[in-house]
């Protein structure tokens, strides 16, 4: 019943045990696997921070399934955009379902036309109203959590893939370097579909016992106040945000809003997820001292979600550590040597700290040589918390990883045992070989009346007459005065020769919304480099209903070949019922007419093999050569439709006897059917009938009857081998009679156990050597489970589904048991 989370809604606190996160998670599996969810298949979470967030993501979990956060549409204007670049990310992904609010339906819908893999979209209050348990999923540490894509912020998003090895070795390693207890209250309003608000904020808060207090980011954008009220009201200990949210309670809090506040509680105030800026901390750290903020609480840190999220933070109390380096030799040969007293262009880093327990930091030049303390380099990491890779993308995986050693695509110094990091890779600008770092820029930029702050970018551009690089500053005004721009420009360039010592090449002045941002609010730099290169600066934003309409229009032709293919299927299942109301009464009665047990599968046999051809449904058959010829046997064959019965009377050349329940005694054409092929009815409930049931078996073995089991029992919609029954490997090890697995593929898509119109596709059976009771067993129980355990893994390696009855691996074994 503890409280792990408790949303902040505009009607009022929401609060979320433990216990309610498991039920409604359960609720939503059941729904998930209700509608084919299979493990390992990928689904999109696009919803807003609330309570949906959290049952959604543990039921995607739960039902096996691989969570991909995306992030829902921002404003109207940009609507066209955020569906090309969610195209990109849930086409890589290979989601199945979307999940989603039913207001974001239609851009979900527009989504789904385009992509091919995707099945279904499903409203998150749907789910939440599932019934039913979902079939527990095995999981092992190496196994797939989630798919974090990267921002974007210098290229199209990537997929990066995390193990729950790699989020449990993130978890410990950040718990363990900032001290985390079970006493700690952790305030977020960082969004969800972002790793420092996912892992940070919520995953780690749910291992250590730590409540969640979390907002909307929309709420704090509107009123940054709200989050630091939070942090006062519920006596948060730890936060995070990037540089900008400090930045903005720095500078557009008034003071009425912060009467009563009290910071005193706050003891990691964390800074990371974009360049941290020395002048955002001093401003805070002097704006929120008098209500009661530890100077010593800022904490600037440094992640990526290739390292799961965090990767380098600081000792926990130690304050903020800024470097002051001469910007000359800085320039001429990367080193970071210390400026002089008083220098007013010395330029200024922020330490992150030190790489996290288990974790290691190297700085290399181009060649991926080590470099002294003090010299500029790539920054490369490695430790457990590393992603194997980007998925589907072998080349850019091939660029991240270098002999066991990752590339942040950061560029850094070390200097005494802390990481500075000085920009990114592919923003740094060459101009006349010099080295332009955009974020100081930016921010110098910033600070000018009339732009619009944390909405500048700066970013170089090609000249093709030189063949150099030009330096442009794209900067967001309301401005619409001439004259006032005019002004405004000339101070902007005024500004960039006090930063830089020399002007831009190209000052561009742009109306709001413009500077392209990544979901976790860093500046897309290449996004903006394109829409300057193309000249569509300024140009306006089309009306949200005109991109629909584009949108729409784009995914014409997609909604049209899926309309056509969703027709295909439906002719495909009417003429297979079609088939089955022709032959069945023919077949039924060419069974029950039938001499002899022999004949009844002889007429069986040809029925079943008309409907399959009539239904132009492919059927493969590899080993019938090992069915013994001269002996009884006990097949064990998996269950996956209501077709199996159907299949094995079309492969098996002679008499077997289908071991059925007696439950189909009371259907009178289902009765006589199996009674004329020789079925035998067994009680599966009443334990004394069991029992005489099984003596009655294991005689018709002795006798020289095969017999025909599913020691699954029962089969659902969702793929899976389900755990077998003992009984068929008890019947042989009694009776001595061989056991042949036989493993059924593709049944279940042509015919799912919740659904009676049949859908094309191909049917595989693979018969396996028989496995005769093993001689060194001291009992007919450990022969059968030898037996069992024989035949379990013919069919899971020949049926192409995953084996829902798998022992945990050896690492979760090795796991601690949870304290009480």
């Amino acid at each position: 019943e503890r409280v792990q989370v408790v949303h902040l809604a505009d009607a009022g606190p929401e609060p979320i045990s433990f216990r309610d996160l498991a039920g409604s998670a359960r609720r939503v599996a059941s729904g998930l696997q209700a509608r084919g969810l299979e493990k390992g298949q990928t689904v999109a979470i696009m919803l807003p921070t609330g309570c949906a967030y959290f049952h959604v993501y543990f039921g995607i979990m739960l039902a096996g399934g691989v969570p991909v956060p995306i992030y829902p549409p921002a404003r109207p204007t940009q609507i066209e955009e955020h569906v090309r670049r969610h195209q990109r990310i849930l086409a890589n992904a290979g989601a199945v379902m979307l999940v989603t609010l039913a207001q974001a339906r239609l851009v979900a819908r527009v989504l789904q036309a385009q992509l091919p893999a995707m099945r279904e979209v499903v409203d998150a209050d749907e789910l939440l109203r599932s019934q039913g348990d979902p079939q527990p999923v095995p999981v092992h540490s190496g196994d797939v959590a989630f798919i974090q894509y990267t921002s974007g912020s210098t290229g199209d998003p990537k997929g990066v893939v995390l193990t729950h090895a790699n989020l449990l070795a993130n978890i410990r390693a950040m718990g363990a370097a900032l001290g985390v207890t079970r006493d700690d209250v952790f305030v977020s309003w960082l969004p969800l579909y972002h790793d420092m608000g996912l892992i940070g904020g919520w995953l780690a808060t749910m291992y250590y016992g730590v409540t969640l207090v979390v907002m909307s980011p929309l709420a704090f954008l509107s009123r940054p106040s709200r989050w630091l009220r939070a942090i006062s009201e519920h006596r948060g200990t730890l936060s995070a945000a990037p540089n900008f949210a400090y930045e903005l309670c720095a500078k557009r809090i008034d003071d009425d809003e912060l009467e009563g506040l009290d910071l005193s509680s706050w003891r990691l105030a964390l800074n990371g997820a974009e360049p941290v800026l020395p002048e955002t901390l001093e401003r805070f750290a002097a704006r929120f001292a008098p209500h009661g903020l530890n100077r010593q609480a800022i904490t600037p840190v440094y992640g990526l979600a290739e390292c799961s999220v965090g990767l380098a933070f600081p000792q926990p109390g130690s304050g903020p550590r800024v470097d002051a380096i001469d910007r000359g030799a800085f320039a001429a040969d990367r080193r970071a040597r210390p400026a002089a007293p008083g220098d007013a262009h010395a330029l200024r880093f922020v330490s992150c700290g030190r790489a996290i327990p288990g974790h290691a930091l190297r700085v290399v030049d181009e060649r991926d040589r080590d470099l002294p303390e003090r010299v500029e380099g790539r920054l490369l990491f490695r430790g457990p918390s590393a992603t194997a890779g980007y998925r589907d993308n072998p080349k850019a995986t091939q660029a991240l990883i270098r002999d066991g050693w990752l590339d942040t695509g950061d560029r850094a110094y070390i200097a005494e045992g802390d990481a500075f990091l000085t920009g990114r890779v592919k923003d740094i600008v060459i101009r006349a070989g010099r080295n332009v770092y955009p974020h100081e820029v930016e921010e110098a930029v910033g600070e000018v009346a009339g732009v619009r702050k944390g909405c500048v970018a700066v970013f170089g551009s090609t000249d093709p007459a030189s063949g150099t690089e030009r330096l442009i500053v794209l900067a967001e005004t309301r401005e619409t005065d001439p004259a006032a721009r005019e002004r405004l420009g000339a101070a902007i360039r005024e500004r960039t020769v006090d930063t830089l010592g020399e002007p831009a090449d190209a000052i561009v002045l742009a109306p709001p919304h413009t500077v392209l941002k990544t979901s976790s609010g860093k500046i897309r730099r290449a996004a903006c480099r394109e829409l300057f290169e193309a000249g569509r600066v300024g140009a306006g934003a089309r009306a949200a209903r005109w991109q629909m309409a584009r949108i729409a229009a784009g995914s014409a032709l997609p909604m049209l070949r899926r309309g056509l293919a969703r027709l295909g299927e439906i002719a495909f299942g009417l003429r297979a019922w079609v088939a089955f109301a022709l032959l069945a009464p023919l077949g039924w009665l060419a069974c029950v007419l039938a001499p002899s047990r022999r004949a009844a599968w002889s007429a069986g046999g040809a029925f079943a093999r008309a409907l399959l051809r009539a239904t132009g449904t492919p059927l493969r058959v590899d080993g019938l050569e090992r069915l013994p010829r001269d002996r009884a046997c006990v097949l064990a064959v998996n269950h996956a439709s209501y077709l199996d019965g159907v299949i094995m009377v079309a492969v098996l050349p002679g008499d077997y006897a289908f071991v059925a329940k007696r439950e189909l005694l009371g259907n009178w054409v289902a009765r006589v059917f199996l009674q004329s092929l020789g079925a035998i009815f067994v009680e599966r409930f009443d334990a004394h009938q069991s029992v005489r049931d099984a003596e009655r078996l294991e005689g018709a073995a002795r006798e020289g009857r095969s017999l025909l089991f599913f020691p699954e029992g029962t089969f659902r919609r969702a793929p899976g081998i389900l755990p077998f029954r003992l009984g068929a490997f008890v019947v042989a090890a009694n009776s001595g009679a061989e056991v042949v697995p036989v493993a059924l593929r593709g049944t279940r898509a042509v015919l799912p156990g919740d659904r009676l119109i049949a859908s094309r596709g191909a049917i595989e059976v693979v018969i396996g050597a028989p496995v005769s009771p093993p001689a060194e067993a001291a009992t007919a129980f450990e022969a059968a489970i030898s037996l069992r355990d024989a035949a379990r893994a013919h069919i899971v390696a020949h049926a192409g589904e995953p084996d829902l009855d798998a022992s945990p691996s050896p690492a979760l074994q090795a796991s601690p048991p949870a304290r009480p």
